[in-house]
């Protein structure tokens, strides 16, 4: 189940809602944990056990390391931790990376591990680095112990960000699950930037999407340079506005029960740097690393050489987290070394550039990242390259190229301007209540038609 699906408008969304706020406030949690249970139960089936597993095991090791701690045992908390960590990574390992870790053995001459096929459970990626933060928070003092496991079990299954995120650490949540305000004027705040996220998914991604599909099947003899460019823009706008309205809907969704959820993105694409996209973009995810990796390591309080190492670790890891395939590993080593060039060479140079410049650096840089990121068939990505950056025998612009600029021209228009701050600026003017309900109504009416009418609805997040 997906929020961009009639059975979640229509049906589960306005049910769970119902229950929700009908019951008592002591119960509230009871209710979110068993919709959101099923809400993952009605794709995953028999992946919802190692989800209760992960609840239970987690749980328990947050009560052993309070426990130790009390004791003054250190080290037993620290076994605690690590026990977590290893269970997590452990299943994170054996769902995503087992069968890329085989074939890639088996391609080098060593077949000792089975290549077993087995299926992605949705949202893996998300919650177990959840759930790690919960036992390291509690071994670092930065948030108390859990002793409900209704309380830590909500968290854990949150359905609005469980299959897409943003990554909630626990000390951000952990007083939210116990006490929370609700009000007309939160559950309204919260409407309003769900719809906006649908809006962002429907109407602008899934129309992006399949321009990006058609140039990304194109064999490369057919490509332009221009057409290589209008297809990769696309899909620069399609995973900005697919992945950032998923995120504006679990916040949305958040608030209207009650809870407050970190922000995952702040328009990265009007960045001046690498450096500043990458604090724009997958906020959630770059804080995770940040607190749980990076500064563990040592941060950048240590030699030269060791802070590139850190850096090495953080961005391989960035780039495998995102999926079990070389061209995502490829895709974090790119941007490790932008940034490592950035801030040893290139900033103070930057920094003194007109800012339409610095801008066309940062988008010609993210847009062929995407490439990197969007072709896993390293073939295909190495034409695409060829034909992006000029070094393939294509035109500058053919026929193809134009039909399709011509046809999805009002769309990347729309795009461009939506991934700035403008639009939110012009939201913001609006200060009559009775139009921005009229806007929103519109747009769930616009939302509701392109559901029902069309068939292209892909979800860019399966594979995490």
């Amino acid at each position: 189940m997906v929020f961009s699906t009639p059975l979640f408008l229509f049906y589960y969304l306005p049910l769970v809602l119902l229950v929700y706020y009908v019951m008592p406030v002591r119960f509230r949690n009871f209710v979110l944990l068993l919709a959101s249970l099923f809400f993952y139960y009605w794709g995953e089936q028999i992946y919802t056990l190692i989800m209760l597993v992960s609840i239970g095991i987690d749980y328990t090791h947050g009560l052993i390391v309070h426990r130790c701690k009390e004791k003054g045992n250190d080290t037993g908390a620290k076994l605690a931790v690590a026990s977590s960590m290893i269970f997590n990574l452990g299943i994170l390992f054996f769902f995503k990376y087992w069968d890329f870790a085989a074939g890639a053995l088996q391609a080098a001459g060593f077949g000792f591990l089975p290549v077993l096929n087995t299926s992605l459970p949705i949202g893996i990626s998300f919650y177990t680095f959840q759930t790690m933060s919960y036992t390291i928070d509690v071994y670092r003092d930065d948030a108390k112990v859990q002793k409900n496991i209704i309380h830590f079990g909500t968290f854990v299954t949150l359905f609005p960000q469980l299959i897409a995120g943003p990554i909630i650490i626990y000390k951000d949540l952990d007083e939210q699950l116990v006490f929370r305000s609700h009000g007309v004027e939160r559950f309204s705040s919260g409407a309003q930037r769900f719809v906006a996220g649908l809006a962002k998914k429907l109407l602008l991604a899934n129309n992006l999407g399949q321009l990006w599909d058609v140039f990304k099947a194109a064999p490369v003899q057919e490509l332009s340079v221009a057409g290589a460019w209008l297809g990769i823009t696309a899909f620069a706008f399609q995973i900005y506005f697919d992945f950032s309205g998923y995120s504006d809907m679990a916040i949305g969704l958040g608030r209207m029960f009650g809870f407050e959820f970190m922000e995952n993105f702040n328009y990265p694409y009007i960045s001046k740097s690498i450096t500043e996209f990458w604090r724009r973009w997958h906020i959630s995810l770059s804080t995770w690393f940040r607190e749980y990796l990076y500064i563990p390591l040592g941060g950048n309080r240590c030699s030269k050489g060791r802070w590139l190492l850190n850096m090495l670790i953080v961005w391989a890891a960035t780039g495998i987290w995102h999926g079990a395939s070389w061209n995502y590993l490829l895709w974090g080593l790119y941007f490790y070394v932008l940034l490592i060039i950035e801030k040893l060479l290139l900033g103070n140079w930057l920094a003194k550039l007109p800012d339409p410049l610095q801008h066309l650096y940062v988008m010609i840089l993210v847009l062929i990242s995407w490439a990197i990121f969007a072709l896993e068939d390293w073939s295909q990505l190495g034409s695409y390259l060829q034909v992006l950056l000029g070094l393939y025998r294509a035109p500058l612009l053919n026929g193809q190229t134009v039909y399709y600029l011509r046809n999805f021209l009002p769309v990347l228009i729309l795009a461009a301007i939506g991934s700035t701050p403008l639009t939110a600026k012009l939201w913001n003017q609006v200060t009559s209540p009775a139009l921005r309900i009229l806007v929103l109504i519109l747009g769930l009416i616009l939302c509701t038609a392109y559901v029902v009418a069309s068939t292209y609805n892909p979800f860019l997040y399966f594979r995490f």
